[in-house]
């Protein structure tokens, strides 16, 4: 290999390594669609401040579909479909992300949050402070395709 093609090589190989952890979310198994715990669906996708979630799919049991509890009273009337409940999520390896912040549709609070990933269950932890003061909840994979969400109304 000639000298060219090694200086090539090197700056090749470097520029790789610093690549910056946001680009390990292309292929982080916390990418897709979750089912939480009373049958609405989130999305985790990739967005411009790192891992994001928006609601993608309002079960029948969900106990609202506007943003009633919302501490800003001009949001009350917001759906909760496509709305982003959780961002700015980092990678800390592909199965967890940290430092990212949770809203509650459900309490209208806000809370910082971890993500982790263990075969078809995400490990979604909200809490206040220090994560020791929080509650995780699980959420399941969802295969295949989902209906867009589409609400209008409160229940």
């Amino acid at each position: 290999m000639n000298l060219r093609m090694r200086i090539f090589s090197a700056i090749f190989l470097i520029a790789v390594m610093l690549l910056p952890p946001s680009s390990r979310a292309q292929t982080s198994p916390l990418l897709g669609n979750w089912r939480e715990p009373t049958g609405s669906v989130i999305h985790v996708e990739q967005c411009a401040s790192g891992l994001c979630l928006r609601l993608v799919l309002l079960s029948p049991k969900a106990p609202a579909t506007v943003d009633v509890h919302n501490p800003d009273a001009a949001q009350r009337n917001r759906s909760l479909c496509d709305l982003v409940i959780g961002s700015r999520f980092q990678l800390n390896d592909a199965t967890h992300a940290s430092e990212g912040t949770l809203y509650d549709p459900k309490s209208g609070k806000t809370y910082r949050g971890t993500m982790t990933v263990m075969d078809n269950t995400l490990m979604l932890r909200g809490y206040v402070g220090l994560p020791v003061f929080g509650k995780t909840e699980s959420w399941q994979r969802v295969s295949g395709s989902v209906a867009p969400c589409r609400s209008s109304t409160t229940r």
